[in-house]
């Protein structure tokens, strides 16, 4: 009988994950040892149910962290409030729980319409900001069309939207087998997929996919032979938060049972070379069915499920990982977007961008209510991060992280802000440099100076005055030269790109008009800056 539950749950919806623990410990701290195994220090993993708020004596599969680690999405299987329980066998709904500063994690909530609709539902990923979710199936205005993915985003009353579906070129074509799934990069850019080619496949391959420039996705690509060994299983990828570290099951050879986990990382930017897929080994796979690998941004653990030491037929764990198994560590950016002059949140959307070349290297979103946002970012890039909305003009922050050495898994607090686009309005320009002592422009500056462009081609009844600033180090009459060649060589670029020289003026202030005294380091940074004024609109 036990065979035949664990068939019609894996075969469902490919979401039974069995993880067999060298050590277990469940919510109260009781342990209990797994006989036959050697225990090293090196190879001991405790795992930990998350408790009866969340497990039941049904199955409960496929768990989604957030990257804060306070949110969390899973499928419970026949529960009695699922959407339709009574009218199709083995029904799978999402629900939720959230953790609280004392890392308890609430009772488990139904999520109810419009996400659970149709009889297989599934969170697939969760922003980081937790702004939104990535489902399964592919729904318009709500209605279920088809297999595919959608997208839903957290409102102002705290509701998620109906789902969308995302548009993927060509994606029946490689949608076509017994099963799919996928999974979002942190970075909102990256799409990731299981699927067959094959009518009626139980054999898939991974997939990736990239967000065009209007908002389609494109064509999947194969992830190649490293990854993908013809005759043989890969399911369920899950690409950490580093945005290189590869894990996903296969039943390929060397492996410890059934479907195991395994982990690669990926070597360029073709998404094409992979190093050697590395299996994790126990207790982490076993001779069962092993998929569904899932993580925070912390890197610290991995969540699953398991039918050992259960409370039913599975439950959600979570396992403290060995350092060899983790990806690299990142920088999780937290924050709220204001209105810079009535300083009252704001919704909008997030961009960051790496710099000297202007490349987006990701998106998000602010919640509507309060304006709050997070971000995901590898270390050994130079970002600019900022909001955007409608008329309104970003004040841009820098984050250098190619400068740290990476001592591990960082949360930064960093606020961001968006100025009418108004007459008086004056705009910080954050990410304008110059070498120390000169006034040429370096390459960076260009991705900042070019909003400046954009927002003048868009405005063109604007005038502003473009006016540069030191600290009080120096004498006057110097600050006030290094300043005029330093708004002189702004403006000179800006007309460079077309804007007529009319609607611009520079101005140099010299140290005449701080913003804070010039007693500290930071203070006469904050001092030294670049900024326009709107004169005219």
């Amino acid at each position: 009988m036990r065979k035949i539950i664990l068939f019609a749950i894996v075969f469902s919806c490919m979401q039974l994950i069995v993880a067999q623990p060298l050590v277990y410990s469940d919510s109260a701290g009781v342990l209990s040892v797994k006989k036959n195994l050697l225990i090293t220090p090196e190879t001991i993993l405790k795992v930990e149910n998350l408790g009866t708020n969340i497990n039941t004596d049904l199955p409960e599969l496929r768990p989604t962290i957030s990257a804060d680690g306070k949110l969390l999405f899973f499928i419970c299987q026949n529960h009695p409030e699922n959407t339709k329980v009574n009218e199709v066998p083995n029904s799978q709904d999402i629900w939720f729980s959230e953790k609280d500063s004392l890392d308890r994690w609430s009772p488990a909530v139904h999520l109810g319409y419009p996400l659970n609709t149709y009889y297989y539902n599934a969170v697939f990923w969760i922003s980081p900001d937790n702004n939104q979710i990535l489902i399964r199936n592919a729904f318009i205005h709500g209605d279920y069309l088809s297999n595919g993915l959608s997208m839903c985003h957290l409102n102002e009353d705290g509701l998620w939207s109906k789902p969308e579906m995302l548009r993927i070129r060509n994606y029946a074509k490689y949608d076509r087998g017994r099963q799919n799934g996928a999974v979002m990069g942190n970075n909102g850019r990256t799409l990731l997929f299981y699927m067959s080619e094959e009518s009626g496949g139980l054999n898939n391959e991974l997939y990736v996919s990239f967000i065009q420039n209007d908002s389609t996705w494109s064509e999947p690509r194969n992830l190649g032979k490293k990854i993908n060994l013809k005759k043989f299983n890969q399911t369920t990828p899950y690409l950490a938060p580093d945005g290189v570290t590869l894990y996903f099951s296969s039943n390929r050879p060397g492996g410890l049972g059934y479907m195991d986990i395994w982990m690669s990382r990926r070597l360029d930017d073709t998404w094409q070379k992979w190093s050697d897929p590395v299996n994790l080994g126990s207790p982490i796979n076993t001779e069962d069915m092993d998929t569904f690998f899932t993580m925070d941004a912390g890197g610290e653990y991995a969540y699953m499920s398991s039918d050992l030491h259960s409370y039913g037929q599975s439950d959600i764990v979570r396992i403290k990982l060995l350092e060899r198994e983790k990806p690299d560590p990142v920088i999780l950016v937290s924050g709220n977007v204001y209105n810079k002059k009535t300083l009252k949140p704001l919704s909008a959307s997030l961009v960051y961008e790496t710099l000297p070349d202007g490349t987006v290297a990701g998106n998000g979103i602010s919640n509507a209510a309060d304006g709050a946002f997070k971000m995901v970012l590898p270390y050994d890039k130079n970002y600019l991060i900022r909001a955007q909305a409608d008329h309104f003009f970003a004040i841009s922050e820098n984050l250098n992280l190619d400068s740290l050495i990476k001592k591990g898994y960082k949360e930064i607090h960093k606020d961001l802000y968006l100025v009418p686009i108004e007459v008086g309005a004056v705009v910080r320009l954050n990410n304008v440099y110059f070498d120390f002592d000169k006034w040429d422009l370096r390459p960076e500056s260009f991705v900042e100076l070019d909003r400046v462009v954009k927002m003048l081609n868009e405005n063109p009844a604007i005038e502003i005055e473009m006016s540069a600033h030191t600290d009080s180090r120096g004498s006057d009459e110097y600050n006030l030269k290094l300043s005029d060649n330093r708004a002189k060589s702004v403006v000179e670029y800006i007309v460079s790109k077309g804007i007529a020289a009319h609607r611009i003026v520079s101005h140099g202030y010299g140290e005449s008009k701080p913003v804070v005294p010039n007693d500290t380091d930071e203070n006469r940074q904050l001092n030294r800056r670049v900024e326009f004024t709107i004169l005219k609109n």
